[in-house]
């Protein structure tokens, strides 16, 4: 379990504590549940191995990043990396060209006895101008690279940057790639629709390891745990589609707190961190549409779960020593309880 929570840290160290953070979320819901009165939970009581079996699911719930390229796991912008330098190449390549060009058509006036003030200024500002409708290109550029969302605007600029041809020296010259306008065309986030593919697989890499230790039989659940963890009650989740009454209990509490450390880890390259309020309003925005289940976002907010990791160091050595070793099942420690 240690040597594997530390080969997950490893692969993505932008998530550091992640899972460590989920587990003891996970731990604090559970425990919640047990206590609460809540009709329909009124007889859903964790004994302390479910309680562990979910700790360890939790623990290595993101296993599978293992097998997500680290290019796609830590995007941070649309582009890929490199991508946006060599935009800017083709952009100072473009108005070389676009200056060599100009001169050359105010040479051949000169050679031609046409020379005339008016008509070399109207050249210098048809440059100017082509130079800087280059520079409002890049700048739109590295506007809709951002992983926000893609507005009629930019979407509209973006359309003009695409079809920007410029033919000079015998060849024509385009700003942007086929690739690259389909990774800025991106609507919402930074990633495409086979990097999102890609990512979602981490899910199914999970369980497939998590099938191949031995568990005793009272773990025997943790792959099934941990495998349903992106799944949402409606059936919009990965990878499976499940449903309802499809999805153990005990990843619903996974997906719960996944989302809320999701939310708001400070530690993502990608996105600021959320503020407390704003991560939970997305839990009741979520469980009102029906993904989530509604009763324990309940638990989560009423019982103050969130509390349990809030001002606690997270590194990968240290919380795999507090994860294994001060479990909060261990008979010999006291009862768990909320951080404030």
């Amino acid at each position: 379990m240690n040597a594997s929570v530390a080969a997950i840290e490893q692969r993505d160290p932008t998530t550091s504590g992640h899972s460590f953070r989920v587990a003891d979320l996970c731990v604090d819901l559970a425990q919640s549940v047990s206590a609460s009165n809540i009709t329909r939970l009124r007889n859903t009581r964790f004994t302390e191995p479910e309680v562990r079996e979910l700790k360890y699911a939790a623990l290595l719930h993101d296993f599978g990043k293992v097998g997500v390229r680290e290019s796609v796991l830590v995007k941070e912008k649309k582009l890929s990396a490199g991508s946006l330098e060599n935009i800017q190449y083709r952009i100072l390549l473009a108005k070389e060209r676009l200056r060599s060009s100009t001169l050359s058509q105010q040479l051949s006036l000169y050679r031609n006895g046409k020379f005339s003030e008016s008509d070399f200024q109207a050249y210098d500002q048809k440059l100017l101008s082509e130079v800087a409708m280059l520079d409002e290109f890049f700048e739109a550029i590295k506007e809709v690279n951002e992983p926000s969302i893609l507005n009629q605007d930019n979407r509209t600029m973006l359309d003009q940057i695409s079809g920007y041809r410029l033919g000079t020296q015998g060849e024509e010259l385009a700003i942007i790639t086929k690739e690259e306008f389909d990774l800025l065309s991106i609507a919402k986030g930074s990633l495409s629709p086979a990097e999102r593919k890609e990512i979602e697989s981490h899910v199914v890499h999970t369980q497939n390891f998590l099938n191949h230790i031995p568990w005793t039989k009272e773990f025997a659940n943790v792959p099934t745990i941990a495998g349903a963890h992106h799944e949402k009650l409606d059936g919009t989740g990965y990878p499976y589609g499940m449903k309802e009454d499809q999805i153990p209990l005990p990843s619903k509490i996974m997906t719960i707190c996944d989302i809320y450390d999701a939310l708001t880890a400070s530690d993502r390259p990608y996105k600021p961190a959320m503020n407390n309020e704003k991560a939970i309003d997305i839990l009741v925005s979520e469980a009102s549409r029906g993904q989530l289940d509604g009763d324990l976002v309940k638990i989560f907010i009423e019982a103050k779960v969130f509390q349990v990791i809030s001002g606690k160091e997270y590194s990968s050595s240290a919380a795999a020593s507090a994860s294994f070793s001060n479990h909060p099942c261990d008979p010999e420690l006291h009862d768990h309880s909320h951080a404030e």
